[in-house]
């Protein structure tokens, strides 16, 4: 795996270059870069949501600023399927162009365009199906139709002169699927009987052996559940699974109850999947948020986000009592997704907050309300006998997840050397089957922050930890610009710390006499002054109340 920034050299004539910009060692930010002669096609925009450690920050974008002086060169933007781990960047990449084309089926793309409306962006779309193949400069595209945990989800198999990738997108192998769509594996065997180069595969479940269970197994289960509710019923969900929203939509009519639905992402989303006919709304069910609380607590359920413990999201919310909806004894709700890697602290003190208020919680741990969307060990490895690929690039993934999809590999006989786990900007130059690392790109987080996109950096995270956890202190001090001696203060003012402001008495005549020390030596700078009085308070705070907080001391000249 490469440690160390090495820039690729200049790609000849007929070599593809392949460059994951993110989602390798994370879920999330899926987004990669395919080059040839000139020209070049992305496959997925997606974005990360941020953990606890980087606190204020709205969402994570792959680093595309290296293609800012390419963005003339792209010639689409094929996005697989419509969750906002693969379409949450879209927006943020048409600011640098508008008419970049984007590709991809009817679903995905209305997901999109809704998102684009709301950054007033009207984009040039091109809408496909599997079984269609699409001329985009030098790029041949196919796409098939694989099964996920959102509807017209699709593969693309991308042909060049240099060879053939498949990337699969998000998949599963559901032989029972919700909406009969099954993964074309017929199609992967034909690829593969052609002879697939490249093979670029979703690694997140490949740690799991077996098989992902069946979608519809859940169906039963949350009916149950339902059935049994005394009070009201809460099911919280990703914005984008039509298919779970469909199941709570029947459950929900079958036990004689109405569905609101809550949080501005779950309305648009299920109103555009409504509009195009994907999700299939039982006569009378929907009853409008406003409307809901004349219903009796026990004939309404109230389909919500909030599923990952965002604290701005609905179910959070509730958890805090900042909600108009109060939850209470007797009140069941529904985690119906599983946990993103890093969310879980957030997701476990959600359900403590709402197992204090008196809600029974019922989530993944304690009862079948979720299966994945994504192949585990057993179906990837069908997926390597079908289409003996030549070589593989697990994406999608922690690294533990991109380990184990490159050893199932390795399993079923491809090389070792032919297997590759690479990170975020990773260059790779393939050609008649042969692939190598051509280089390594210095790509790193761009945070959306409020408006702000790309301008805060880690150090200003590491001062905002600093602010939360350790606090903060304030030194302001006047000095005669002379002599150097103090005139006023030092005035010291904390926040964040539970001592009372009188415990700095005992450290401002250490800072007196570390000026006075400094204005006898001959120093008059303020900024050097300023340094002073911060390694003075410093190294007290540090010994007498074991922190360390933020210093910020104002030397003034008068």
């Amino acid at each position: 795996m490469p440690d160390s920034i090495i820039e690729p050299a200049p790609l000849t004539p007929g070599t593809l270059r392949v460059i994951p910009i993110g989602g390798l060692g994370e879920v999330g930010r899926n987004m990669t870069s395919y080059e040839i002669d000139g020209k070049i096609l992305i496959v997925d925009c997606g974005v990360l949501f941020p953990e606890e450690h980087q606190p204020g920050v709205d969402l994570i974008l792959p680093d595309f600023g290296f293609l800012r002086d390419r963005i003339d060169d792209i010639v689409g933007v094929v996005l697989t399927h419509g969750h906002e781990d693969h379409i949450g960047g879209v927006p943020y990449l048409l600011r640098l162009r508008a008419d970049i084309p984007l590709i991809g089926s009817q679903l995905t793309l209305a997901l999109v365009e809704a998102k684009l409306k709301e950054h007033r962006i009207k984009p040039y779309s091109l809408t496909v199906k599997e079984g269609q193949d699409e001329e985009i400069g030098p790029f041949d595209l196919e796409f098939i139709a694989v099964n996920h945990s959102i509807p017209d989800a699709l593969a693309v198999a991308i042909h060049t002169d240099a060879g053939t990738v498949l990337a699969t997108g998000d998949f599963k192998m559901d032989q029972l699927p919700l909406d009969g769509r099954l993964t074309d594996l017929r199609e992967f065997a034909r690829l593969g009987e052609e002879g697939v180069d490249l093979f670029m595969v979703d690694s997140t479940n490949a740690d799991v052996p077996g098989f992902t269970p069946l979608e519809r197994a859940i169906g039963p289960v949350l009916d149950e559940v339902i059935a049994r509710a005394p009070r009201r019923v809460i099911v919280a969900s990703f914005s984008s699974h039509v298919h779970r929203v469909q199941q709570v939509l029947d459950a929900a009519h079958q036990n004689g109850r109405r569905v609101a639905l809550l949080g501005r992402s779950m309305v648009r989303n299920m109103t555009i999947a409504a509009d195009l006919g994907y999700l299939k709304v039982p006569e009378g069910v929907l009853v409008d948020y406003k409307k809901a609380g004349d219903i009796p607590d026990d004939k309404i359920v109230y389909m919500s986000t909030g599923s990952q413990g965002e604290p701005m999201a609905v179910l959070s919310r509730m958890a805090n009592r900042d909600h108009q909806i109060e939850v209470g004894q007797g009140d069941t709700v529904i985690l119906a997704s599983s946990q993103i890697p890093g969310n879980e602290n957030a997701i476990y003190r959600v359900i403590d907050g709402l197992t204090k208020l008196g809600a029974n919680v019922v989530h993944k741990g304690n009862a079948k309300v979720h299966v994945s969307g994504h192949a585990a060990a057993g179906e990837l490895l069908y997926c390597y006998n079908i289409l003996k690929p030549k070589n593989v690039l697990p994406i999608h993934g922690e690294y533990r997840h991109l380990f184990a999809n490159a050893k199932l590999a390795q399993d079923t006989g491809i090389p070792e050397r032919n297997t590759f786990i690479g990170e975020n900007g990773t260059v790779y130059d393939l050609l008649d089957g042969e692939m190598k690392v051509a280089g390594q790109l210095d790509l790193g987080f761009v945070y959306v922050d409020g408006s702000t996109v790309g301008e805060i950096t880690d150090a200003d995270l590491k001062d905002r930890r600093i602010l939360g956890e350790e606090g903060f202190i304030s030194v302001i001090i006047v000095v005669d610009a002379t002599t150097g001696r103090i005139i006023v203060g030092p005035e010291i003012h904390a926040r964040g710390f539970a001592e009372d402001d009188a415990v700095f008495e005992e450290v401002k005549p250490k800072i007196s006499a570390a000026l006075l020390e400094a204005a006898q030596s001959g120093v008059r700078d303020s900024h050097a002054l300023q340094q002073i009085v911060r390694r003075t308070v410093g190294t007290w705070v540090n010994r007498r109340l074991r922190r360390r907080p933020m210093l910020v001391p104002l030397v003034i000249e008068a």
